[in-house]
């Protein structure tokens, strides 16, 4: 008789620190009409592979996000770490509700 193994959960959500010249791109602005200037600039993402991997992916041009690629700096693992890991649907959820509370706080946010 087969085993039933309960799926691996590995999905993440990150943060990466986006340069403050992101502000320039008029994209950018327009989706943050309430952005705080002492707040920083950053991409939220999710991902299926360690968030560190995806980050270079990103600066290196694989599957990337433009801002990432042109303005990322760093990743913020203070506003993510407690969340990984969990399941895909979780993931995908999580993503979209991270990015709409660091913007109510003040943070300029891209999440494609």
């Amino acid at each position: 008789m087969p085993s039933r193994r309960t799926p691996r959960h590995h999905y993440s959500v990150y943060v990466i620190e986006l340069s403050p010249r992101v502000w320039d791109e008029p994209r950018f602005r327009k989706a943050n009409p309430d952005y705080l200037f002492a707040r920083p600039c950053v991409y939220v993402g999710m991902t299926g592979l360690d968030p560190d991997l995806r980050f270079d992916k990103h600066k290196a041009g694989i599957q990337s996000n433009r801002f990432v690629r042109e303005y990322g700096l760093r990743l913020l693992p203070p506003l993510y770490e407690i969340y990984n890991p969990m399941p895909y649907d979780g993931a995908c959820e999580m993503e979209v509700e991270l990015a709409i509370g660091l913007r109510e706080t003040g943070y300029g946010v891209w999440q494609a």
